[in-house]
């Protein structure tokens, strides 16, 4: 398992700067697998882990967002009802999108985290402050990012990155807390 304590001083000193966690959906938030009904009714798995863990984030003010290929009404409900700060959905032009946000928010790279699974998330991963992928991920990604999450896409991996961050900006404490207390 990736502990706080297994990963490289720089990265865990990287890792807590960062202010947005940017994700794919397919194959990250869901297991990549996608359902559709002989009338064309598209629906996906995701794990309630990183559900969790994307609340407690935002609670502890980390800012949340989606970058994902596919355009897909699921994706759009659960995105909305997490309170995502971003949603980018059909964008096959990631690398742009992240510009895009940086140029927005003033959000710089560095204080940036991507979590891909395929080559076509590679761009972001190379330019971000931290780049994770889950532990199916494509091999040439698990080569070259910087936290290899031990869940796979869909199985609670983008909650381990969130455990991470929360440990390494000394917030796991109040999340649990928080949590407890049921604070919003």
């Amino acid at each position: 398992m990736t502990t706080l304590d297994s990963l490289k001083p720089d990265v865990r000193e990287r890792l807590s700067r960062v202010r947005l966690l940017l994700t794919d959906v397919d194959g990250v938030l869901t297991n990549g697998k996608i359902v559709l009904t002989d009338q064309g009714i598209e629906s996906k798995e995701f794990s309630s882990r990183d559900g969790l863990g994307l609340i407690w984030a935002r609670r502890q003010g980390l800012k949340i967002g989606v970058i994902s290929g596919r355009a897909s009404p699921a994706t759009e409900y659960r995105c909305r009802s997490l309170k995502f700060d971003e949603i980018h959905l059909g964008r096959l032009d990631k690398l742009n999108v992240l510009e895009e946000i940086i140029s927005r928010t003033g959000i710089p790279a560095v204080q940036i985290a991507y979590v891909g699974d395929d080559l076509v998330d590679l761009p972001v991963l190379l330019k971000t402050g931290i780049s994770a992928a889950p532990s199916d991920a494509h091999e040439e990604l698990l080569d070259r990012v910087d936290i290899v999450l031990t869940a796979q896409g869909g199985n609670g991996c983008v909650r381990l990155l969130i455990d991470l961050w929360l440990k390494a900006t000394g917030k796991w404490d109040k999340a649990i807390e928080d949590t407890f207390r049921g604070s919003e």
